[in-house]
C-alpha cells in the first residue's frame, strides 16, 4: 500500500488546488481553494468558461460597473465550488474576501451571499465551508453564521491563541498553515532545513490538535501549506489534511510505511491547561507571538492581491 493509501487510513484528506483534474486523479474527500488558486487557475485556457460564464450572470444581474466586478468574483468562486463539488462526495472551501478580514459585519454580509449561491444552484449549504482569516473579527463573524447553519473553515492560522478562540466560537473547522510556520522559522534561525519531527509548524498543529482533543471540542483540525511530505507524515491522524497537487503524486510514489502521531485517546490523558480566550487575551497572545502576527498579516495581503489581479482580468474581460 502506498502511503497516500495508508495516510487515507487515519486521516481525512483534502486537495488544496482549484484544478479539476488533479481533483480527479487524487479521489480525496474534499477539496480547498483560495484566491491565489483561483487565480491561477483562472488563467488556464480550459477554465476559460467559467470566467465567460461569471461575466454573463454580473452583467445581466446589473450595469453597475463597480458592483458587476464583485458579482463576478463571488460568481467565479462559487462556479469552480461547483464545478468541485461534482467530483468530490465532500465539502468545498470557498474564500470570503481577504480584504475583509478586519470587518465583522461585511464579512458576515460576503458569507450569506455565497452560501445564498450555492443553494440557488441546488447546493446543501452543509457541503460547503466558508473560508474566512483567523482574525479576531473574522473569528466573530464566523461565530455569528455558524449559528445559521453556515459552516465555516478559519484560515490563516498560526497560532494556539487563533485556535482556542475558534473553538470557543463553535467553528466548524480550522486551517492551520503548516508550512509558512516552517518558512518564517528558517528565515529567523537562518537555516535551510528543519527535520519534520521538530518542524515548529508540525509542533504547532500537534500541540493544537491535543489540545482540542483534551477539552473535548468539536472544531476539526485540517493542516495546510505543506512544503514536504516529511510534515505530512509527522501529522498522520490529524482530523483532515489538505495537499496540494504535487505532494499527493509524491505520496503515491511513496512506500513509506506510515504510524498514527495524533491520537484522540492519548491527547484525552496529557496534562494541558486550558485558557480562558476573550478578546484581550488574544490580542495579547498574538502581540506575543512574531511569527503569528507576521504570517497573518502577510497571508492577508498575499491573497488580497491575488483578488486585485484576478479583479484586472476580469475587468479586461468586462
Amino acid at each position: 500500500m502506498n502511503t497516500l493509501a495508508q495516510l487515507k487510513q487515519f486521516t481525512r484528506v483534502v486537495a488544496d488546488t482549484g484544478d479539476f483534474e488533479s481533483i480527479n486523479q487524487y479521489k480525496p474527500i474534499d477539496a480547498t481553494t483560495n484566491p491565489s488558486l483561483i487565480f491561477a487557475s483562472a488563467q488556464d485556457p480550459k477554465y476559460k468558461h467559467l470566467m465567460e460564464e461569471a461575466i454573463r450572470f454580473a452583467t445581466n444581474e446589473t450595469t453597475d460597473k463597480s458592483h458587476q466586478l464583485g458579482l463576478c468574483l463571488d460568481r467565479l468562486s462559487v462556479l469552480f465550488g461547483l464545478e468541485i463539488l461534482k467530483i468530490v462526495p465532500g465539502r468545498v472551501s470557498t474564500e470570503v474576501d481577504a480584504r475583509l478580514s478586519f470587518d465583522t459585519g461585511a464579512t458576515i454580509t460576503k458569507a450569506r451571499h455565497l452560501i445564498a449561491m450555492y443553494e440557488a444552484a441546488g447546493i446543501d449549504r452543509n457541503r460547503i465551508l466558508i473560508k474566512v482569516a483567523s482574525t479576531w473579527e473574522g473569528i466573530k463573524a464566523a461565530e455569528v453564521i455558524e449559528k445559521e447553519g453556515i459552516h465555516t473553515n478559519l484560515t490563516l492560522l498560526f497560532s494556539k491563541a487563533q485556535a482556542i478562540a475558534c473553538a470557543e466560537s463553535g467553528i466548524t473547522l480550522i486551517s492551520p498553515f503548516v508550512g509558512r510556520i516552517l518558512d518564517w522559522h528558517k528565515a529567523s534561525r537562518k537555516v535551510d532545513h528543519i527535520d519534520p519531527k521538530e518542524d515548529p509548524g508540525v509542533l504547532s498543529v500537534t500541540e493544537i490538535y491535543n489540545y482540542y482533543k483534551k477539552f473535548g471540542y468539536a472544531t476539526e483540525v485540517m493542516g495546510a501549506s505543506f512544503r514536504n511530505t516529511g510534515e505530512i507524515i509527522e501529522l498522520a491522524g490529524c482530523d483532515l489534511l489538505t495537499i496540494a497537487p504535487s505532494l499527493l503524486s509524491e505520496l503515491e510514489k511513496m512506500e513509506t510505511p506510515l504510524t498514527l502521531k495524533l491520537d484522540a485517546s492519548k491527547a484525552a490523558a496529557m496534562p494541558i491547561d486550558k485558557i480562558p480566550m476573550d478578546e484581550k487575551t488574544f490580542r495579547w497572545m498574538m502581540n506575543e507571538d512574531a511569527m503569528a502576527t507576521e504570517k497573518l498579516a502577510e497571508g492577508i495581503r498575499k491573497f488580497a492581491a491575488d483578488l486585485v489581479k484576478l479583479e484586472d482580468m476580469i475587468k479586461k474581460e468586462l
